[in-house]
């Protein structure tokens, strides 16, 4: 009988470790994530409630679209679902257009730690030459962690220097960056430089200038200054780096071709009172805020002057003691109240990472009084109108991309976002990431144990 025993027993723990063998193969195996093919059926989601990011939403929605474009945005009674070959239904879930993550480094670095993966910024002061999106990684690992909150698009943005180079807009399921690219060299980035530093004497802090403010001014104005100059002019010697700046000297709207927009990397209101004259002296058409911590101060020159802003990540601390300790939270709601143009963004630590939660951004503005509606528009419409693609991305309005995702909860809820579909241009996107399978990888293992135990 102990024998029996004993061989039952080896028998039990060998058929547990080829469970959990078995599993542990399954979840090892790379996920397919390349990209989808062109949308080759017409598709019709119905039955959710659909944020269309214009600060409105249809309770009972249809969504149709063909080719990659929307042919239907309203009521499921108003639809003939007959003219769709495939129907989604949706029903109790959530339809929001593709949030997009601006000022984004992601495809730019994979492991901080590894020198050769981190290609966000190159070396010199003013570099206006410098193409992010050359660099931009579309096979990245951490690309597919972030389309499973629905974050779908993004602006790839350099860093470092003065003049830290062109951002582009990209889409997020793409075979290379070629075919990411929504709007190619969007825009320059300006890091504004500090003017005023704390000096601490008996314990206090004081506000003084940094010496060396003025000749960095001056340096920016005069490279401003010769940039325009060449735009204006006729030569045989070809500048890369003032070819680079013709955009910004664009006559015209946003989307006329060649249009760029110059992004001002500032926070306190002594730099963005810089920044606003400096646009005035320049007679610049399109300049962004990027940051813009101190913005609520400076709400009305911002509004004046059509200057909008990319706030930080909402989930930050007061950059001042004296600071609401809530100020953060509440800064979308005073932008929106002012009437100042806005949208968010994930700049600081980790932000390839956590470019992830860039919708629990927006969820915790709505906590602190921000309209739901104007948290969603504020990552999708507000978002593409600042970076200069509205007219073909950042909501569900007919004629537009086809780039959407259905979560069965709460999008911009940490506990209750949960994507069940998206469709990048009307391609169906693989909702699958290493994290995923790690989660299931430990969780058979435990499982397997637990069972094993109940034995």
């Amino acid at each position: 009988m102990n024998c029996i025993a004993t061989l039952n027993f080896k028998v039990m723990r060998v058929s547990i470790l080829l469970t959990i063998l078995a599993f542990s193969g399954a979840v090892l195996a790379q996920p397919n994530l390349t990209p989808g093919a062109s949308q080759m059926e017409s598709i019709l989601v119905v039955g959710g409630t659909a944020h269309l990011g214009t600060g409105e939403f249809i309770d009972n929605a249809a969504i149709g679209f063909e080719d990659g474009i929307i042919n239907f945005v309203g009521t499921a009674r108003e639809v003939d679902q007959k003219r769709y070959n495939r129907v989604v239904d949706v029903t109790g879930m959530q339809i929001y257009p593709g949030f997009i993550a601006p000022n984004s480094t992601l495809g730019l670095m994979e492991v901080a730690a590894v020198r050769a993966s981190r290609d966000y910024q190159e070396v010199g002061t003013f570099k206006p030459n410098v193409r992010s999106v050359i660099a931009y990684n579309a096979a990245s690992d951490i690309t597919p962690t972030v389309r499973t909150n629905g974050v779908l698009m993004g602006q790839i943005t350099p860093r470092g220097g003065v003049i830290g180079g062109s951002s582009s807009v990209v889409q997020f399921d793409a075979w290379n960056w070629e075919d990411a690219v929504i709007r190619a060299d969007d825009g320059i980035h300006l890091y504004w430089p500090s003017s005023h530093h704390k000096h601490y004497e008996d314990g206090r802090a004081q506000l003084r200038k940094r010496k060396t403010y003025d000749q960095k001014l001056h340096e920016i104005t005069d490279f401003f200054d010769r940039a325009r100059a060449y735009a204006a002019g006729q030569t045989d010697k070809r500048d890369l780096r003032m070819e680079a700046m013709r955009g910004l000297f664009a006559a015209g709207d946003r989307s006329a071709k060649g249009a760029a927009t110059l992004f001002v990397h500032a926070n306190d209101a002594k730099q963005i009172a810089e920044v606003i004259r400096f646009k005035r002296a320049q007679d610049l058409e399109r300049v962004v805020l990027v940051g813009g911590v101190d913005s609520w101060m400076m709400a009305d020159p911002l509004r004046e002057n059509d200057i909008a802003v990319m706030l930080l990540r909402t989930h930050s601390v007061p950059r001042f003691a004296e600071d609401d300790i809530d100020l953060p939270y509440k800064l979308p709601k005073l932008l929106e109240d002012e009437g100042v143009e806005y949208c968010l963004q994930g700049e600081g630590r980790m932000p390839e990472m956590n470019t992830r939660n860039l919708p629990f951004y927006a969820g915790t503005a709505v906590a602190y009084g921000l309209e739901y509606e104007q948290a969603v528009a504020a990552l999708t419409l507000s978002t593409a109108k600042i970076l200069g693609i509205d007219a073909t991305c950042g909501s569900l309005e007919r004629g537009k991309d086809a780039t959407l995702f259905i979560s069965a909860g709460d999008a911009l809820d940490m506990m209750g976002n949960d994507v069940r579909h998206a469709w990048i241009q009307g391609r169906d996107v693989v909702l699958d990431n290493k994290q995923i399978q790690l989660y299931e990888k430990y969780k058979a293992k435990y499982d397997a144990q637990r069972a094993a135990g109940d034995r």
